[in-house]
């Protein structure tokens, strides 16, 4: 994002929190029915980041389960032979391409990126795919993580982010250290749990887009040399489990029909809430110039989950009415007519994903978010998670829970809830996944579960306090 654009959004969001905050009525209610008595939620919203395990991030932050808790050095080992690491190769900035910022030869350990990068300069990025990060975790062992990445001395690294807009917020109001995402791998699966906890089936899927797997069925399979055979958007038995555009606009031009992602029947959670009659909308960063097909140049097309189900379909009522541009949150809030529950995808430039986005921008943007909300009428009866997709290929010292399933979970995330009923200065320790946020709405608005793991989750109660009075004070991040 340009120094003209970032200037901008923040001239809006500050006019839009002064005229918040002359707003006196509080704004008609966006769903039928009453709440719990002791549930007094209006607003869900959720911001999903990109790409940032736990440790990466808030591994410093004080009394969460982070970097104190782990040794100077840490077993890694070679993907084949089982050969402990000795040291790290030097970082990349590209493929093939050492960044020069970062030495080599670091030893095999948690290390501080900020020695040698700021968060406003761009790192290289690392895999993060199905089957590379299940053999990343090792069956919990996490000792794969460098081997099988292919930026092996970034996976390490870490940023302290405890005095960043994020962390500031994730210092005074609850942070959850022990919040998994769903599903093994990245963007896509991770965006279709987020909304429908399920994986999305390409059962008629071109044979080159089909992985091959080893005898385990969830790895790859490798040659002679410790090299991957074949990899995959698809499994074997026809799962889309890596990066696949949706038969539905938008999606990259030039991409062959046979090899866009049909549509989707299974149920989500829009589905679920717009048969109970309650309020929902996605809101994207770019989505309009995208479907008008001009795309930004970092708009991600496979981050827009519900475009790949046939209820969102093209030409479709509930896709104008539910999925719309990040543009109109600023608006329905100023309007007062916010949906009870908000997902926000900011665009690629704010979306902290290391390679094409800054840290520190992404964080920017969050911050001018939940400064917008707490600025409004709204803010008396809301809750914000801010969560990432997945760990974006960085390590983290905690293993995911078992017993897995054949999807995960995948790898610790940071997840911070803000809100007047949001603990204060709280690490919150309870053991949740993505799909938590699934089984918040779903017991907060009384809807059926979409399947058995959002069934089963904790719905981030731990978070909050109901049984006093709001603490509806707030001091923007500046």
């Amino acid at each position: 994002m340009s120094n003209v654009q970032i200037a901008k959004t923040r001239r809006r969001v500050a006019a839009f929190a002064a005229a918040c905050i002359l707003a006196t009525a509080l704004p008609a209610r966006t769903r039928s029915g009453t709440p719990p008595a002791s549930q007094p939620i209006e607003h869900l919203i959720v911001i999903y980041q990109e790409n940032w395990s736990f440790d990466g991030l808030y591994g410093k932050l004080p009394g969460a389960d982070g970097l104190n808790n782990v040794p100077p050095l840490v077993k890694q080992v070679d993907k084949v032979t089982g050969t402990p690491l000795t040291a790290l190769p030097q970082p990349l900035i590209a493929a093939g391409k050492p960044d020069p910022n970062f030495p080599a030869g670091l030893p095999v350990g948690p290390y501080d990126a900020m020695k040698y990068i700021a968060p406003a300069v761009l790192t290289g990025d690392l895999v993060h795919r199905f089957y590379q990060q299940q053999s990343q975790i090792d069956g919990g062992k996490m000792d794969k993580v460098v081997s099988w990445s292919d930026n092996p001395g970034l996976t390490l690294s870490y940023f302290d982010a405890t005095d960043l807009p994020e962390g500031r917020f994730a210092r005074r109001f609850t942070i959850a250290d022990n919040f998994f995402h769903s599903a093994f791998g990245g963007s896509l699966l991770n965006h279709v749990w987020l909304v429908c906890a399920c994986t999305p089936i390409f059962p008629a899927a071109p044979a080159a887009m089909v992985a091959a797997v080893d005898g385990s069925g969830k790895g790859l399979a490798l040659d002679a040399g410790g090299q991957i055979v074949h990899d995959g958007a698809v499994s074997p038995d026809g799962y889309a489990v890596n990066t696949i555009f949706s038969v539905n606009a938008p999606h990259p031009a030039g991409v062959p029909a046979e090899r866009l992602l049909p549509n989707q029947t299974l149920p989500t959670i829009g589905d679920r809430l717009s048969e109970a009659n309650v309020s929902w909308k996605w809101y994207a960063g770019g989505w309009d110039d995208a479907l008008a097909g001009n795309p930004d140049p970092l708009f991600q097309f496979h981050h827009q989950p519900f475009a790949y189900f046939a209820n969102f379909a093209d030409g479709k009522a509930a896709k104008a009415a539910h999925l719309q541009d990040e543009k109109n949150f600023f608006g329905d809030l100023h309007n007062h007519t916010l949906p009870a529950v908000s997902f926000i995808k900011p665009l690629g430039a704010d979306n902290e994903h290391p390679g094409y986005a800054s840290l520190l921008a992404g964080q920017k943007h969050v911050a001018e978010l939940v400064d917008a909300i707490a600025a409004s009428p709204y803010w008396r009866d809301s809750a914000i998670v801010i969560t990432y997709d997945e760990n974006g290929g960085r390590w983290d010292h905690v293993a995911p829970p078992g017993p897995f399933d054949r999807w995960g979970p995948g790898m610790r995330v940071p997840t911070i809830v803000i809100s007047p009923w949001a603990k204060r200065h709280f690490v919150d320790h309870t053991q949740y996944e993505t799909v938590s946020i699934l089984t918040f709405i779903e017991k907060r608005w009384n809807l059926k579960p979409l399947g058995t793991r959002d069934a089963a989750a904790n719905p981030l109660d731990n978070a909050f306090d109901f049984s006093k009075p709001p603490d509806l004070a707030f001091d923007p991040i500046r």
